[in-house]
């Protein structure tokens, strides 16, 4: 199960939602996607929310997603995207890792891009997430579900930006190590996922 604390938050909002409706296959329509676009003007001037979880990685991965959507990442986890570290489908984004145990992460959302610091870290990945719901589910991909962290968005879709760090710091059987995950979300449009950095061979 997914421990979190809240490093910061704008005011009158610091909660992180732990429960959800029963999970049902997620149809939008174009009145959906309309009515979800995300008020950017409005989400710039909130200050920045981060939150840090530690998360069981198991089958060295965690996920966030559209509360409502189904989830599934069977199909995403190619060649390419354990290459890559980072799996998407529908609604869902897979973020891999180093290690099969649990590991610390931070979710921070900004209200537009934030600064480039990739010299700070390992690896780094981008890609897009579509949040109809207006909340985005964390876990590990054996957590359950119901009981996984809830963070409050606007609807909207969001670029996504992975940072890892600490990625040659694992113990020789895999357990231990200060590998660490850096999510970071804002209002954007869809686009693939890519590698911005990639982690040194």
């Amino acid at each position: 199960m997914a421990s979190f604390t809240v490093r910061s938050a704008s005011a009158g909002d610091h909660s992180v939602f732990g429960t959800r409706p029963p999970l049902r296959r997620l149809a939008l329509c174009y009145d959906d996607l309309r009515r979800s676009r995300v008020n950017a003007n409005s989400l710039g001037r909130l200050e920045m929310k981060s939150f840090q979880f530690d998360l069981f990685a198991d089958y060295f991965q965690f996920y966030l997603q559209d509360e409502q959507a189904a989830g599934d990442l069977s199909d995403a986890w190619t060649p390419d995207a354990t290459d890559r570290m980072l799996a998407v489908a529908d609604y869902v984004v897979g973020v891999g890792t180093v290690r099969n145990t649990t590991v610390p992460v931070t979710v921070e959302l900004h209200g537009a891009a934030p600064a480039d610091d990739f010299d700070s870290w390992d690896h780094v990945t981008q890609c897009s997430l579509t949040v109809s719901s207006g909340r985005v589910v964390i876990a590990g991909c054996t957590d359950y579900f119901p009981d996984a962290p809830r963070i409050p968005v606007t609807p909207g879709c969001y670029s996504v930006r992975v940072s890892y760090g600490g990625l040659d710091s694992v113990s020789a059987d895999g357990l231990e190590g200060a590998d660490n995950y850096r999510v970071q979300l804002w209002p954007g449009k869809p686009c693939d996922p890519s590698t911005v950095k990639e982690r040194a061979a």
